[in-house]
């Protein structure tokens, strides 16, 4: 059966095409081997699944392990203390004898009288009494148990599940006198200490959390370059599509950032749909192929998507960071201990670029600037309008007619809020203009969000339009040096993608400024440059 790529449930090497994991569980292990308790806790589709269970394999040649999901538990098992512990003991033995093909006498010994004690004392048996027949359990195996629970998200709104924390906790802190488990993995988005936040908001529990013996889990579970290389590589092996494997892996991680998920979408929409558009994986496996796929990608209604804009409508500090930083390329400084931020974070909105807050990556950017670009109240505005009624002149015979774009952005939007004062203007000017491109080239064309990662004060876009790039940067004055700055940029990206005509709009407070548009040369490269 030939290997296919895979968006849904766990990703298997003999299946699916996928990355290879060795260097990952690699460090891992080496956590487990140093007898570690800790936390993998990423966004959502982050392969955090896929992750545990390769590392189970992993392992078993120098440990027991104990892999738990804790979607099995359904809210009954966490209702108290006496169903939990029940509940747990029960899975844990089932385990236990899974895993052994050999149980010497005294283990045996051992589980039977804690199956005994789960029977006799149904009613009465608590995390007290579980964690003693798990620590007589552990002396007697021959190797040490590891202890892995993947969704422990599922646990996040019950005490009971802290308080198993607790005992994890104390076990830990005596291993050297009491056995107990060599090590211990959670995998969630949440970490662990939210989840005490959460339950227990008084100071005193938040610095104090049950899980505060957890060790910085520091492995990179994003994907990087040279694994997308030769997961394509693998692929060409099999299929021989011709494609420049190294350009499309670099493809692939400039507009992801590696998120697993996004790269492996991407790959899925190329194999399948872009090649059955085109009609052979050769056609499929190029720019323009990966252009397309991009655009279905950024335009499709996932769970991944749907959560991230669940996020933005659920905490407005959040979503005022991220529109300041979208539109208006603000620079702010990456503060783990604002709320807004951390949260952001966690759940793989954004990340720490440079000590700066910066989107996880193109995707993300593109797809909460279509969000806000959609808002019913941006709709209503003149600007957008304008831009309906007048779409049909922008392009002739599939050809889009980028100079004529600006300049007539450049007087809609002088006409309109000209009168407006600067505040305004550096807020909205940019988002208009977004609002002005958007229903031009929807359906047909897309935009990715250059430099919103990294420039202060600048948007950077590429759009892409029936085969055709378009590099165009939108900016706030700030006098003349700064302007032949963001000239050189904009020349920067057009040698990039090999472009020989610029477009530029700039925004200027300045009364005295000469406003309209201009072209000019750098050699045998031209900026279209608008002044409004």
């Amino acid at each position: 059966m030939p290997r296919k790529f895979n968006v849904t449930a766990v990703c298997l090497p003999d299946r699916h095409y996928m990355v290879n994991l060795d260097t990952r569980l690699a460090k891992i292990k080496a956590l487990v081997d140093n007898g570690m308790y800790f936390t993998i806790n990423k966004a959502r589709q982050y392969g955090k699944t896929t992750t545990l269970i390769a590392l189970e394999q992993y392992l078993k040649n120098d440990y027991l392990v104990v892999s738990l999901d804790f979607q099995i538990f359904g809210s009954e098992e966490f209702e108290n203390e006496n169903t939990f512990a029940l509940s747990f003991a029960g899975i844990f033995l089932r385990r236990i004898r899974a895993e052994l093909n050999n149980i010497t006498d005294s283990l045996e010994k051992i589980l039977q009288q804690m199956e005994t004690i789960i029977m006799e004392e149904r009613k009465s048996f608590r995390l007290l009494k579980l964690f003693e027949k798990i620590s007589d359990v552990c002396a007697k195996t021959d190797k040490p148990i590891v202890l892995m629970i993947d969704e422990t998200d599922s646990a996040a709104n019950n005490q009971v599940f802290i308080d198993f924390l607790s005992q994890l906790r104390a076990y830990y802190i005596r291993k050297d006198t009491q056995p107990t488990f060599r090590s211990v993995i959670l995998a969630g988005v949440y970490d662990v200490k939210n989840f005490v936040r959460k339950l227990r908001p008084d100071e005193d529990h938040q610095l104090n959390s049950p899980w505060n013996i957890a060790a910085d889990f520091g492995v990179e579970m994003s994907l990087e370059k040279d694994g997308i290389t030769h997961m394509l590589s693998e692929y060409e092996a099999d299929y021989h599509t011709g494609m420049n494997v190294t350009e499309m892996a670099e493809l692939l991680y400039n507009t992801t950032s590696g998120y697993p998920f996004l790269v492996s979408r991407l790959c899925w929409l190329l194999d399948e749909e872009i090649s059955a558009a085109k009609g052979s994986r050769s056609a499929a496996w190029t720019l323009d192929g990966f252009m397309d796929a991009y655009r279905i990608l950024t335009s499709e209604k996932n769970t991944l998507f749907e959560s991230i804009i669940g996020k933005v409508i659920n905490y407005p500090e959040l979503n005022n960071i991220l529109q300041d930083k979208i539109f208006n390329g603000q620079t702010i400084p990456y503060t783990a201990t604002n709320p807004a931020i951390d949260l952001a974070s966690m759940f793989g909105i954004v990340k720490n670029a440079d000590g700066m807050v910066v989107p996880s990556n193109k995707i993300f950017a593109k797809v909460l600037s279509d969000y806000y670009l959609s808002l019913d109240e941006l709709k209503d505005l003149d600007i957008y309008k304008a831009s309906r009624q007048e779409k049909t002149q922008f392009s002739k015979n599939g050809k889009l007619n980028m100079r004529l774009i600006i300049e007539k952005f450049a007087e809609h939007f002088a006409d309109l809020y000209g009168h407006k004062n600067t505040k305004f203007i550096e807020k909205e000017g940019r988002k208009y203009f977004l609002l002005y491109l958007r229903p031009i080239i929807n359906g047909t064309g897309h935009y990715s969000m250059e430099a919103v990662t990294t420039s202060e004060n600048r948007t950077d876009l590429i759009i892409y339009y029936h085969e055709e790039f378009f590099i165009l940067e939108t900016k706030i004055w700030h006098g003349p040096k700064k302007h032949r700055d963001g000239e050189k940029q904009l020349l920067g990206y057009m040698d990039d993608y090999h472009q020989d005509t610029g477009y530029l709009i700039t925004f200027n407070f300045n009364k005295a400024k000469e406003a309209g548009i201009q072209e000019v040369h750098f050699g045998e490269k031209t900026l279209i440059e608008a002044m409004i």
